[in-house]
C-alpha cells in the first residue's frame, strides 16, 4: 500500500499537476532554505528552487523510485547551486581582470554581484555559515537539514564520501568554534 507522498509521486508521474504542486508545498520551505544556506542570497536562492521546480516538472515522469522524491529534489537543487555559485566565481574574476586593466576611462563596466546577506531573521548559525567554504557549506547543510549520511551527500553531489567526511569534519569544527567564540 503506497503513502499518501508515494500516491502523489505516482499521480505527477502520469501528468497530474496538482499532484506536483502539493508535492512541492510539502518541501519548497526546505529547498529554500537549503539554497539561502547555500547561496547567502534570498532572490538567488529563490531562483534556484524555482529552476529546480520547473526541472522536476518536466522530468517527474522519469524518476524511477516514488520514495526518492524528495532526495532528487535536493539533487536538482544542488546542480542549481553550484552552477550559481560557478556564475559568482567568474564574475569575480571577470570584474578583477578588469579592474587590472588600465581602461583609460572608457566603459566603466560594472557588473551586479550579489552581496551577501548577513542577517536572516536573527538566525546566527546563517552566519556562522559564510564562513564555511563552498563545499563545507553544502555538505553540512545536506547532513544537518535533511540527515544525509555521507554517503548520500556524495550521491547528491558527486563528492567522493571520504571527501564529505572531511568537509563536514572541517566544517562542524568550524561552526563549533565559531558558536565558542560567542560564549
Amino acid at each position: 500500500m503506497k503513502s499518501g507522498f508515494q500516491e502523489l509521486v505516482a499521480k505527477a508521474r502520469r501528468g497530474d499537476s496538482d499532484a506536483f504542486a502539493q508535492l512541492y508545498s510539502a518541501i519548497y520551505k526546505e529547498l529554500y532554505y537549503y539554497a539561502l544556506c547555500n547561496l547567502n542570497n534570498s532572490e538567488d536562492a529563490a531562483d534556484a528552487v524555482s529552476d529546480a521546480v520547473l526541472d522536476a516538472f518536466s522530468g517527474i515522469k522519469n524518476l524511477r523510485n516514488e520514495d526518492a522524491f524528495k532526495g532528487w529534489m535536493i539533487r536538482i537543487l544542488t546542480a542549481k547551486i553550484k552552477r550559481k555559485q560557478a556564475e559568482y566565481i567568474n564574475q569575480r574574476e571577470y570584474i578583477i581582470s578588469l579592474s587590472s586593466e588600465d581602461s583609460g576611462g572608457e566603459d566603466d563596466r560594472e557588473l551586479e554581484i550579489p552581496e551577501r546577506e548577513s542577517k536572516y531573521e536573527g538566525i546566527e548559525l546563517l552566519e556562522h555559515l559564510e564562513s564555511l567554504t563552498h563545499n563545507e557549506k553544502m555538505c553540512f547543510t545536506l547532513s544537518v537539514l535533511y540527515g544525509y549520511t555521507s554517503d548520500e551527500i556524495s550521491k547528491i553531489t558527486g563528492i567522493n564520501s571520504a571527501t564529505v567526511r572531511s568537509y563536514l569534519s572541517r566544517g562542524k569544527a568550524k561552526i563549533r568554534r565559531l558558536i565558542g567564540e560567542e560564549q
